[in-house]
């Protein structure tokens, strides 16, 4: 717009006759031409569309997967629809003895991230690799040793044991007792006023059943 001003600025100089329009004429044409002098280049397309792109977009943390093995692979599978119109750039893996961290850029103008640390045990960085299908990323973990994993990470065994525990027990009552607490720590209101009464109640059984008879 103002270069189709100053062309027309310059077309009418040479027709002005009077010094008073010609040095306003002068004053504008000098004015237009700092003003074009001034403007910010324009931004390539290729650019501008990066720049838009990379823009509006915000990172989504997965937690869904499904996983299996076999005998040399442990298997992650993360639901994502549409991964598969994606430039195979844009799914990323990175791979570690114990962890690998996945990330899937520009789905839908969205980013989407996994990470999985203190894998349960070790995995061969060259050997593993990641697979996209249809509305799904396959992450497959070369396992080093070719043996049965219980689960997946350290963290995941750790708490199945603790659990297994607090049940596991040679005293039949105290592993109800293990249950009940669990349940009382973990329960509502009213989970907790039922497994009170509960508890009153077995207690003045147990009371009563401990009176000698010839009392």
């Amino acid at each position: 717009q103002l270069q189709k001003d100053l062309e027309e600025v310059k077309e009418l100089l040479p027709k002005a006759t009077r010094k008073r329009v010609r040095d306003v004429l002068l004053a504008e044409k000098h004015k237009l031409e700092m003003e074009i002098k001034n403007q910010p280049p324009p931004k390539p397309k290729d650019a501008a569309e990066e720049e838009k792109s990379s823009l509006g977009g915000y990172t989504v943390k997965i937690n869904n997967y499904g996983w299996d093995q076999s005998d040399k692979f442990v298997k992650i599978y993360i639901s994502l629809n549409g991964v598969q119109k994606l430039p195979a750039e844009n799914v990323q893996v990175n791979f570690t003895e114990r962890s690998f961290d996945l990330l899937v850029k520009n789905l839908n103008g969205k980013n989407y991230t996994m990470t999985f640390n203190n894998l349960l045990k070790p995995i061969s960085v060259e050997g593993s690799s990641r697979k996209i299908k249809t509305d799904t990323v396959l992450v497959m973990c070369k396992k080093k040793r070719e043996e049965k994993w219980d689960c997946l990470t350290q963290v995941e065994k750790e708490s199945k044991e603790k659990e297994k525990a607090a049940y596991d027990t040679t005293d039949p009552s105290e592993g109800l007792m293990n249950i009940l607490k669990k349940m009382y720590a973990e329960g509502d209101d009213e989970m907790k006023r039922t497994i009170n009464k509960a508890w009153v109640e077995s207690r003045e059984k147990q009371y009563k059943g401990d009176i000698p008879m010839d009392i």
